[in-house]
């Protein structure tokens, strides 16, 4: 297959600032190893924080004491947020141990879960980055890709009856992120301490197949979904596949291409958008169709502005007919028509659930992903007690979830009276007291570490869901399943334009109100207030719910609701 990048002679000067970053950083080295050695800053070197992130990390500072630090003349509480690459979501035991042990040596003790099934550590400061990413690597996973302008962590449905159809497609899904790697041995050398091979000692020499010297414009996010789940809202990335399945044999994939959540504030030029279903393609196509449409991406993606830079600007520009005449010329062969399919929901089935081996799998609510000791809640403890349980016992894993959450499987049926101790010991069954709209919720890091964060995210959503759910009961509707979800930023991480009630942070305390979209992800709400303090959200929800219980139909949802009846359409 080709690599037609179009920026393998970039010159200094054209394309956006990082274009000019990644072309000097000989294949994403930088100065990344001076930078470690330098003890008179926090900081990493301006380039850098952006090389970085195709090493897994990015910089940030801890934002509630940036004020104090700045009265005393001192630099920012400089800190680095590091992600783990973990295609679908899957860990062993030994696995978590290992992570479970970094949380509490490096990082802030607590672990975050992120919306596209994988870990964050947050509170690391400079002089350990290199021990923790070893750490990491020791734990068998790594940090590779995990940010930056490359394909991202590949996600997967975490949890559907037919274990081999999860087995299948996990694998699928592991295959591709692993062949959409870079091939730089940057990452090797900077944290690994492995020396530079002879011959790669110029970046005439050096090769990145897929990616070419300047990679991709923007990040790629790419997703597996088995119908009827749609847990990993698969309309939301840049690249989808929706199995489909015949006499539980997965025998191809539906394509979806164009998903995208990223929006900036004030920018009509930029919008959530969802994917188009595109085509068919047979197991033996997904690796080729997967590399070439980042290929087509690479090729004609915006350099220029990185607001612009996703495939969803490229798809909408040019059109579904483009994309598939480009794919063809490319690939030798042409995407089949697309395959019915349909999805019923975006979350996850809590509880103990059964597949067809035989195997249980207790699927934990974990509010916006903190596992940590906290309060009545001793997360981070209690599940090091389980990994230690399943790894005594030899069996078992840990999923990540599309939501936030985790899900203990593969356990055998003697086995669930001994995790159910140990999750109720240590407060983790709050699932059973929780409200439905609850357990739905999600919720970016936000504040205080999040760079880009305008407003609270995930320290506020639980307080503010306490007071939604009392609107719920007042109108009787307590039981109702409602999507929630909030950012303190319109990037976009928690899919907030994929939620019933969409919360977008728009300044300290201010929110704009997004309501309306479908409950299995087909469908983006609309933004119907702008700027609104908490109690206006609540007033206009107070008068949303109330239409509602007066008027809907039999099994309608909150969002499928507003959409039919144009209450959403606020004047």
């Amino acid at each position: 297959m080709s690599n037609a990048n179009n920026l393998t002679t970039l010159k200094h000067g054209e394309g956006s600032p990082v274009e000019g970053i990644k072309l000097r950083s000989d294949y994403l080295r930088g100065t990344l190893t001076e930078g470690l050695a330098d003890s008179a800053t926090g900081a990493l070197a301006e380039d850098d924080t952006q090389l970085s992130k195709f090493h897994g990390f990015y910089q940030q500072d801890n934002r509630d004491f940036r004020d104090e630090r700045r009265r005393q003349m001192l630099e920012p509480d400089y800190q680095f947020m590091i992600r783990a690459r973990l295609p679908g979501g899957i860990c062993s035991p030994a696995q978590w141990l290992g992570l479970d042990q970094v949380a509490r040596t490096y990082a802030n003790g607590s672990l975050r879960i992120t919306t596209r099934q994988s870990f964050q550590f947050h509170g690391v400061i400079k002089r350990e980055l290199k021990a923790t990413i070893r750490a990491i690597n020791d734990s068998m996973l790594d940090t590779v890709s995990a940010c930056g302008d490359v394909n991202r962590n590949v996600m997967a449905t975490a949890l559907p009856e037919s274990s081999s159809l999860h087995r299948r497609v996990c694998a699928d899904a592991a295959a591709v992120g692993e062949h959409l790697l870079p091939r730089t041995t940057a990452y090797h050398e900077i944290w690994l301490g492995r020396e530079r091979v002879a011959g790669t000692s110029g970046q005439d020499e050096e090769v990145e197949p897929i990616y070419g010297r300047t990679y991709l414009p923007r990040k790629f996010k790419i997703a597996f979904a088995i119908p009827p789940r749609n847990d990993v809202d698969v309309y939301a990335h840049d690249l989808g596949f929706v199995a489909h399945v015949e006499d539980d044999e997965v025998v191809g994939y539906n394509v979806t291409v164009g998903g995208g959540m990223g929006v900036t504030h004030g920018d009509p030029e930029t919008y959530p958008r969802l994917a188009d279903v595109v085509g068919y393609c047979t197991p033996g196509q997904l690796i080729e169709t997967a590399e070439t449409i980042v290929g087509i991406q690479r090729d004609f993606g915006d350099r220029v502005e990185r607001k612009h830079a996703r495939l969803k600007y490229t798809l909408a520009e040019r059109g579904v007919e483009w994309l598939l005449e480009e794919f063809k010329s490319r690939a030798g062969f042409s995407l089949a028509e697309p395959r019915p399919f349909s999805f019923t929901h975006t979350g996850d089935l809590l509880g103990w659930q059964r597949t067809d081996d035989g195997l249980w799998h207790l699927a934990l609510f974990i509010e916006n992903g903190r596992v940590a000791d906290v309060e009545s809640i001793s997360g981070l403890a209690g599940m090091r007690a389980v990994a230690h349980l399943l790894e005594e016992k030899g069996r078992g894993e840990f999923r990540l979830t599309p939501n936030q959450n985790v899900i203990i499987s593969a356990v055998e049926e003697g086995d669930r009276e001994a995790i159910d101790a140990v999750v109720a010991e240590h407060g983790l069954d709050g699932w059973r007291q929780s409200s439905p709209l609850r357990l739905n919720s999600m919720a970016c890091v936000g504040f205080p570490t999040c760079g880009l964060a305008m407003a609270e995210s995930e320290r506020y959503l639980p307080d503010l869901v306490t007071r939604i759910d009392a609107l719920l009961e007042k109108h009787g509707l307590s039981d109702q399943p409602i999507t929630i979800r909030m950012t303190g930023c319109p990037n976009g991480c928690a899919r907030p334009y994929l939620a019933e009630i969409g919360l977008v942070g728009k300044g300290p305390g201010l929110y704009n109100l997004h309501v309306g979209a479908a409950f299995d992800g087909s469908r983006l709400n609309a933004m119907v207030r702008e700027s609104l303090h908490e109690q206006d959200v609540l007033d206009v929800l107070d008068g949303l719910f109330a239409d509602y219980a007066g008027s809907r139909r039999d099994g309608e949802a909150f969002g499928n609701y507003l959409h039919r009846t144009g209450a959403m359409e606020l004047p």
